[in-house]
């Protein structure tokens, strides 16, 4: 399969990258492609290691995760929670989902390409540039205080994400930036509904590809989910430290700056 220090590098490269606004998945593709592990299992890798973000998510925010099991006692105030907070975050992922499995092959085909990503990560990065100059005033500060609206809005900006290097963390932020959420409510909100989209994604490509896995697989695939849970943990962390802060503007310019320097490496 490969040498576990790949393992390592890519485990390291999703975890850093799967919540901040740069894409992980177009680090992927670009770092597996310069490391030559490319192919259908490197790409099932991929999208197995995702299980550790998602487990660190899960981890950073359990007091969310479980306030969403329904009968589970909460108090009055914390409304992101039981059957309201499951349909809220339904809402926000069955456009991707069904967007994504109509277009699963066409994407595959065309877009995991490092030239794609560059293409992607420069223009997201403008984008965000101007979304920060023109995003509405801040009027949601609860996450408790997200409604239907939200949800369904977050999830429509989120189909852009199917593109890899717009970055899905990056078009749920701004989704909810433009919905009037608060910058760190709707980082918070983007990382609580990364959870049921990206276990949805893991579940698909892991069935579709599962006869491409055999035992001596195992090491390799849970060296880098384990890096990518650590990792996680830390950039998510460190991420919602510096949005007491920070704008997103150095992430917009980190995009830019690295577009052509993918595009003049890979191509």
């Amino acid at each position: 399969m490969g040498d576990i220090w790949i393992a390592v590098v890519l485990g390291i490269v999703l975890g850093l990258t799967e919540y901040l606004p740069v894409s992980s998945a177009g680090h992927l593709i670009v770092v597996g492609t310069a490391l030559n592990f490319t192919g259908p299992k490197a790409t099932c890798f991929q999208v197995f290691i995702q299980i550790g973000a998602i487990s660190a998510a899960v981890v950073m925010f359990r007091h969310r995760f479980i306030g969403l099991i329904p009968f589970i006692s909460v108090p009055q105030e914390e409304r992101f929670s039981g059957w309201r907070g499951i349909i809220l975050l339904a809402l926000t992922t069955i456009p991707a989902v069904i967007m994504g499995a109509i277009f699963h092959h066409a994407i595959k085909t065309y877009l995991f390409g490092p030239l794609t990503v560059a293409g992607a990560l420069g223009v997201g990065g403008v984008a965000i540039l101007v979304a920060e100059k023109f995003k509405p005033e801040p009027k949601t500060f609860k996450i408790d205080d997200v409604n239907y609206s939200h949800a369904i809005k977050i999830g429509l900006v989120q189909c852009l994400a199917l593109w890899p290097g717009v970055s899905r963390s990056a078009s749920t932020i701004f989704g909810g930036l433009f919905c009037g959420l608060d910058r760190r409510i709707a980082a918070e909100y983007s990382f609580v509904a990364a959870v049921p989209i990206l276990t949805a994604a893991a579940v698909y490509d892991l069935y579709k590809n599962w006869s491409l896995f055999n035992t001596s697989d195992l090491p390799f695939f849970l060296v880098g989910l384990a890096v990518s849970f650590v990792c996680a943990c830390l950039a998510i962390k460190t991420f919602m430290a510096l949005l007491k802060t920070w704008t997103f503007v150095p992430f917009g310019y980190y995009r830019i700056i690295i577009a052509p320097i993918i595009y003049w490496f890979m191509s």
